[in-house]
């Protein structure tokens, strides 16, 4: 397949858009990565592309209408390629749970995360470290549900609730380097701790996970424009 029938609209800090890239990789799909850098203005590709979010990641698959949202993208990609290794389980219910989840880290876990960058005060800070910790032990028995005694969610390969959680794994050392502190902790969240390894380590990932040091120098940029926004919004 050549390069050029296959796009990835995304953004290199954008842990929503290094799951297509990281499904792409699974199925050794050859795409081109086209790099919004969102923080100068969306092109008009973008924005001819996801005219309802105006968001990325988005996938161009030749002539085809763009799609949008990671996770259905991800989806779109294992149905597509369907003779590479599968993504999504094969079993009804096992592939619900992972759904499941995946809309619990997107819905629920990751926002927290988020808010703990952006916390006014210690006590609004350890509210929202306590919503962090409290999701990663519900995910350390989700994993030991999902992996059935192997070393990923997806058992012995990186599957569709790998590629949903790993995507924040970035997002979350800079936030563990932010606050001095581990999140992924051996003694709490042991399975975890391992999988995260193991998910970084894959050769479909670890050519597409940003580097820790450049994610936070970009991290300490969008907390200070938020900062400075709000400081704005309360002098007026």
């Amino acid at each position: 397949m050549a390069t050029s029938e296959v796009k990835v609209l995304g953004s290199w800090p954008s842990p929503y858009a290094m799951r297509p890239r990281i499904a792409l990789n699974i199925k050794s799909v050859d795409y081109v990565h086209v790099d919004e850098k969102l923080w100068e203005g969306k092109s008009q590709l973008l924005l001819q592309s996801n005219p309802v979010y105006k968001k990325i990641p988005v996938l161009i698959h030749g002539d085809r209408k763009p799609i949008c949202e990671s996770l259905v993208i991800v989806q779109y990609i294992d149905e597509t390629w369907s003779a590479g290794p599968s993504i999504l389980p094969s079993d009804p219910y096992e592939r619900s749970v992972a759904r499941f989840w995946a809309a619990y880290l997107d819905d629920k876990w990751f926002p927290a995360a988020k808010s703990v960058g952006i916390a006014q005060g210690e006590e609004a800070k350890k509210a929202a470290i306590a919503q962090v910790e409290e999701g990663l032990a519900l995910m350390e028995g989700a994993f030991g549900d999902c992996s059935k005694g192997k070393c990923l969610f997806g058992g012995d390969e990186i599957g569709y609730l790998d590629i949903a959680f790993g995507s924040f794994l970035g997002w979350l050392r800079v936030t563990e380097m932010f606050n001095g502190m581990k999140l992924l902790d051996e003694d709490k969240t042991p399975g975890l701790v391992h999988w995260a390894d193991r998910f970084c380590s894959h050769g479909s990932v670890k050519d597409v996970m940003p580097d820790t040091d450049k994610l936070a120098e970009f991290g300490k940029m969008v907390i200070a424009k938020i900062r400075a926004a709000a400081g704005a919004t309360e002098m007026h």
